[in-house]
Order: structure tokens, then sequence, then C-alpha cells
């Protein structure tokens, strides 16, 4: 058994890598930085003084500033402070998938003027993949640090990941999440997380308060997942959220980021949750992430999040109002102007104490001395050794090439069409407006790729004639050539579709409206499919799900793949996977609906079904309809067997054991426990381990990942049918077996929230779950 191997990278991406690195000769410049041992008029500061606790230096530098000075600092782009050597600096810089010059912090025109590209993230996240998320994050944290390291970052503040749960398939920016499971996308957030900010994968490494690498922060907080619908935008839209919802949905990733990650930062969203914007609701960010979670960073609001508070949702009556709202409600730095313009007054109106900026800015100058920026040159500092060269280094863009190759999924292979065989002397059409669409490849939030790839370039490396038809001009497809298209299936030996989404379909600021492939781009496809001299390879970019249920039961259409949109690598991983030099193991991290599930507002945000209105519920853990392919469905050309190896001894779970005798509670439906009132003690006492036997019955080695579930016989009290509680990626060669270890904590995994919001396990009949096999397990309380 093997586990998190790097797969080596085929001659094809060394062919690119070595033909495609692109780098500026243009002179590097210094980093910004403030406490310069050469100017003794500031550095003498006690602010500058590194013996001292950053809660202490902060404290005299935020002393010496007057009001004005103060106020300038509450808003991304913070200005400099000349009379005490203080740079300016910039908040706001994005690396969702790579670091990107779509902030304001990073430029991309220098010593360095590319990035690694990672796939955009819901494709990651189908490679189930803690240790490659975790990677990816250290690559981008490095990458980050090089930029700033060569003077081209006036910002170390990473506005990402992007950690709502991508509750509706029609949601424009789900692409940029992992995916619509709560224990997914938390596990994601912590991955990546701890990559960026420089901490161990077990965490533990970077210390409370510690030196960051870079900051991450988590976006956005919260029940963000809804941009623009009909007449519905994100500005005002007022997300009505039960309790149970948020308990176990909405909050867990969020939670995780904080507990777990150590995030430095958190993003309030634009939306409103019940009625209060979220960047000025103090419950949110004071009393749940600061108190009860126990937050140590600097909470940002979204871009202009505060001016709609007055001017769309009218919540805030004046400007004042609006300051003050979000101030005291615990945010601290303002991404936009508003603060800049409005703070002066509030103070001068008495809307504001100046303590609550004082508040402020003590949170957003420790992160900047965590960062390592008052302490001297970052130059002669821990990180001050990375260079250029990290930037699209060959292990860099190794990884981006990995992690696409294991995100794409396999959905359809009937008659084993796939892998096709390498011969150069067959013939192969590629047809499809996303065939050579390098920009389609990137997602959003990206920067300039090391490279640029297509699917079509990449395929022409294996077949010497290659034809290729565009068949639409755009993926709108109002019109299709489809007599061209035709013709070219009917000359070759082999036909790739490569057809679906980009971004004119989906992403920020605009939702879908309907789920199907766009204009004729299924007319398209059905012609070709019909008239191939073999059943077609159909390729589907996208980071929604897509209704493709005509080619799931086309018998034309011998394979699908789904590849999101899989970075600067994606098109040399494609081209691996359809002819045999990788093995596909992903799964899909969301449901694929059909296009009926448009009935469901976009607005209506319960996860339950209600069968009195025949509202079906979200996502795999609640919903009851039908579907084109369900949450971690994923094929290989392997095929793996399951079996439980040992889990609870006589398939029971006594959780009435306990010396300090938790109360149980009754329902109408039976006995259940309060998770509070259970001690930590306890639910750690209660743990057990669950072995799970996975063997490769293919011909071809394969990393894959095992999805453990736990579910209800009988659900009831809004309990999930199932729930994911466990997923680990192993690399199996042909013939192999592994034994794979989960350990189950009853109070975390075997319990959801009631309708008060309260954590609970109740009593009854479950089942444990991988693949089609199932192990019983009674919950005695």
């Amino acid at each position: 058994m093997k586990l998190q191997a790097l797969t080596p990278p085929t001659p094809l991406f060394f062919f690119f890598f070595f033909t495609t690195l692109l780098f500026s000769p243009t002179e590097s410049t210094q980093p910004p930085y403030a406490c310069d041992s050469s100017q003794p008029s500031t550095s003498s500061y006690p602010f500058c003084k590194t013996t001292l606790p950053i809660n202490q230096r902060v404290q005299d530098l935020v002393s010496r500033l007057t009001l004005d000075e103060k106020i300038s600092q509450l808003v991304n782009s913070a200005p400099s402070i000349p009379r005490l050597g203080i740079p300016s600096y910039e908040w706001w810089s994005e690396a969702l998938h790579g670091v990107a010059d779509v902030g304001k912090g990073i430029n991309l025109y220098g010593t360095i003027s590319n990035a690694t590209s990672f796939p955009q993230v819901i494709l990651t996240a189908a490679s189930f993949n803690e240790h490659l998320w975790y990677r990816i994050g250290q690559v981008i944290g490095t990458e980050a640090r090089a930029l700033y390291n060569a003077g081209q970052a006036t910002g170390m503040t990473f506005w990402a990941p992007n950690i709502n749960i991508f509750r509706d398939p029609r949601w424009g920016r789900g692409q940029e999440t992992p995916g619509e499971d709560p224990l997914v996308v938390g596990k994601y957030a912590v991955s990546y997380v701890r990559g960026v900010q420089g901490d161990s994968f077990e965490g533990g490494k970077l210390k409370v308060g510690g030196r960051l690498q870079a900051s991450a922060c988590c976006k956005h907080f919260t029940a963000y997942d809804l941009d623009n619908w009909k007449s519905v935008t994100r500005f005002g839209f007022d997300a009505r959220v039960s309790e149970q919802d948020l308990a176990d949905t909405y909050q867990p990733p969020f939670k995780s980021c904080v507990q777990q990650g150590q995030a430095s930062g958190i993003m309030c969203a634009y939306n409103r949750v019940n009625g209060v914007p979220s960047c000025a609701d103090y419950n949110l960010l004071t009393k749940v992430a600061r108190g009860q979670w126990d937050f140590h960073g600097y909470i940002t609001s979204d871009c202009d999040a505060v001016s709609i508070i007055r001017d769309v949702q009218g919540y805030a009556k004046t400007p004042e109002d609006a300051v003050g709202d979000v101030l005291k409600a615990g945010m601290d730095v303002n991404c936009g102007s508003y603060l800049k313009d409005h703070t002066k007054s509030a103070v001068q109106q008495k809307k504001l104490d100046v303590s609550e900026i004082d508040r402020a800015l003590h949170n957003l100058f420790s992160i900047r001395m965590r960062l390592g920026l008052f302490d001297g040159s970052p130059l002669e500092q821990p990180y001050g050794n990375i260079g250029p060269d990290q930037a699209c280094s060959k292990e860099h863009q190794a990884l981006a090439l990995e992690a696409a190759q294991d995100g794409i999924v396999l959905l359809k292979n009937s008659g084993r069409l796939l892998p096709l065989p390498k011969s150069k002397a067959i013939s192969l059409a590629v047809i499809g407006p996303n065939a050579n669409a390098s920009e389609a490849l990137l997602g959003n939030y990206h920067g300039r790729p090391c490279k640029s790839i297509t699917p079509l370039k990449a395929l022409q490396g294996y077949a010497k004639y290659t034809n290729y038809e565009a068949g639409c001009d755009t993926v709108k497809c109002p019109q299709a050539t489809i007599d061209k298209a035709v013709e070219a299936a009917k000359a070759a030996d082999y036909v790739v579709l490569i057809m679906g989404l980009d971004q004119s379909q989906e992403r920020e600021a605009h939702d879908r409206r309907h789920l199907g492939l766009p204009g004729k781009q299924q007319e398209l496809i059905s012609s070709v499919a019909k008239a191939a001299k073999k059943p077609v390879i159909l390729v589907i970019l996208s980071g929604g799900p897509v209704d493709i249920t005509p080619a799931k039961y086309d018998k034309k259409i011998g394979g699908i793949l789904w590849a999101g949109y899989p970075g600067e690598a994606g098109g040399i991983a494609l081209a691996e996977i359809i002819f045999g030099d990788h093995n596909p193991g992903g799964r899909l991290p969301v449901t694929w609906y059909t296009q009926d599930y448009v009935k469901v507002p976009m607005t209506d945000m319960r996860m339950r079904p209600d069968t009195k209105t025949g509202y079906p519920g979200r996502t795999y853990r609640f919903y009851k309809g039908g579907n084109v392919y369900h949450f971690g469905f994923g094929l290989s050309y392997s095929n793996y067997i399951y079996e439980f190896a040992s889990a609870i001894a006589q398939n029971k779970l006594y959780l009435n054991e306990s010396s300090i005798s938790p109360k149980v509670e009754s329902s109408d439906s039976g006995h259940f426990r309060l998770i509070p009132d259970l001690s930590e003690e306890f639910c750690e006492k209660k743990k057990f381990p669950v072995r799970v036997a996975v063997k490769n019955h293919g011909e071809m080695v394969g990393k894959h990942p095992v999805l453990l579930f736990v579910g209800q016989k009988n659900p009831n009290n809004g309990s999930p049918m199932k729930q994911l509680v466990g997923f680990q990626s192993v690399i199996l060669s042909a013939g192999e077996r592994a034994e794979l270890e989960f350990i189950l904590n009853p109070c975390e995994h075997l319990s959801h929230a009631n309708e008060g919001g309260l954590m609970v396990v109740e009593e009854g009949s479950y089942f444990l779950q991988v693949g089609d096999v199932e192990y019983p397990l009674d919950i005695i309380v």
C-alpha cells in the first residue's frame, strides 16, 4: 500500500513544461516593510522591538496614531504613515486556486510574471485528498512569499478559501467551493489554510499568534450562496436560516477553519442572515467567532459590503450608523472607502467610540506583525530565502497536473471504451467549443498561469491524425456548425467532444437559470454521436452540475468525463486519462440534479425536505428526489471491492455508561442525548475504530478515494438520510489490497442538530456504508 505518492509526470508534461515556462527578466525591487534598522528615528520605537510580545508592540503603535491616521488604516488600501516609517499596505489579495493578480496586492509584471494555476476548487475537492489540498496550500503560500520578497506584493493577506456550502446547483460561485458536504468543505478549509500559513499538515507547528508565511481568510461568513437570481441579488438578500441548518450545515466549515485551521482572517458576507447584515452581526462576529470559537485574527467586509447596509438593505439610517454597526459588531477593515469617508463623523456624532477603532487596529496590526512586516527587512527573516525560482517551479507545475489528474471524474465507460489505444496510427476528431479554449480551463479568480495547454493541443500529442472542429463559436452555442462536425466524426476512428460551460454561464454575480447544456450543444452532441463510427467520448467542463441525462443514456456515447475547470495542466491531465497514462479516481463533490430542480426557489435556504409542501430538500444528506449522478459518484479503469474488516463489537454502541450520568431526553420518536450534556472525556472514551478493506481488482494502478458514510435506518427529526464521516485516498496496484482505519467519535460523527440548533445523538438503528456495502450499528442511549 502506497499513500499520497506523487504521480510521475509523463514525457508530454515535461515537453510542455520546458517549452512554455515564462519569466520576465525585469529587475526586482525591495519588499515594503516597517522598522528599518537603517532608520534609527523609527526603528527605536517599542513597536519595532521583536523581543516584546506582539500584543505590547501593537498597543504601542496604536497609541502613537492620531485619529485621522487611525481611520486611514480601516480600509483595504491602507496608506503609509511616513512619520512612523510604516509603509502602505493592501489587505486585498486573491489566491483561490493559485496566487492571482485579481486583487490589488499582487503584481505579476516583474521578475515573477506567472504563478501556478491549480484546478478550480470544485475539481480539486473531487480528489477527496486532504494531503493534496494541503500541498496546494503550501505552494500558494510559498509563491505568495516569493512575490513579496521580489517586491511584487504590497500585502500578504489572501482572501481565500471560499468555504460556503454549494447548496444550490445554479449558484455561479459554487465552482469556487469544495462542494456540498460540510465535512469535506471543513477539511478542505483546514488543509488549505495550514498549507498557506506555514503550519504542518497535522497542525500545531504554527502556534496561536505565531509567524505566518501568508495569511488565509475564510469567506463568506455566513450562509452566502446566492449571487443574482431573478430579481434577487446578494446585496439585498436576507437568508432566512433555521438554527438547525446553521448548526450542522452552514457554520461547521467556518468553525473548522477557525478552530483547527487557525485561519488568521474571516470575511463577512454581503447578505443578511435572519434580518441582520453579516458584517453588522455582533452575535456572529464577536460572540460566535471570537467568543465560542476563540478566533484570533482580523475580520474584513466583502467589497462595499458596509455601504449596502444603508444604501441597499436599509438596515442603517445613515452612513455613520452603518459604520458604528459594523465596528461595534467586530468587523475590523472595510474593502472599499466607506469607513475612510464616514468614521470620523460617526465619532463626532457619538455613534462610535474611538475604543472600537483601537480594537480593530489591534487586530489589523497584529496580523501585519505576524507576517514579519515590522521586524526589519523580510529578506533577513523566516521565509526571506524564498526566491523567484519557486514560482512556477517544476515541482509546483507537477502538483498542478497531479491535482487535475486526481480530480477528473469518470462518469460513464460503456464497454470499457476508455482508455483509448495508444497508437499514433489512429485518427481522432476533437470537437466542441471548449476543446481549444485555454481560458475556460482556469475558472475564475486566476492569475497568469505558468503555461497554457488546451485539451486539443494535448490530445494531438497522442494522435498523429487529429481533426478539430469547434462546432460552436462559444459555449453559448446559439448556432452550431453541425454538418462540419458530423463530417469530421465520420472520418475519424475516435471522437472526443469537449463541451460544457465557462464563465459566461456561471460566475460571481451570475447564477444559472437552467441546468442543461447551453444553446445547441446537446443537438451537436447527439448528431456527432449518431454519425461516428464508434461510441464517442464526451468531456464536460463546468463548475456546477449539468443535467446530461440524454448523454448518460445514449448508447452512442461510450465515455463521459467531468473535468471541472482543471487549471493550467488540465489539458494534459485529460489527454493522459483518455489515453490511459492515468487511471481516473475522482468522485463528485456535489449532487448532479435533473433540470426540474430549478423549480425550487434559490432563495429557500432550508436543507431539510418538507413533505407537506413537496419541498425536496437539498444535497445528498436530505434531498429525496431523483438525480443524474449522486454525491460521491465516480468510476475508474479499475474495479474496487470493499468489505468491513472490523467495527463495533456485536454491532452495538452503548452511550448509557457515564460516571456523570448525563440526562437522557425523550421525544415522540424515541430517546436521545444532547451532545452539550456529554463531557469531552466521555466522547473521547466512546471513540471507536472502523477498518475498511479495499482491493483493486483491475489491471491498472489507481489512486482511489474511500468514502465512509453513516446513516439511520429510519431517519426522523430532521436527521440526514446519511452523511459522510470520513474519507481517505489510497494508491493500489493491480490486485493489491489494503486496510484503512477510520476513528469515529459518536458525539461528532453520529450526531445531528435538533430544531433548536443543539447537537443530539439519537437511539436507534444505524448503518455504516462504503460503496454498496453496509454494516449495521445499533446505538443505545
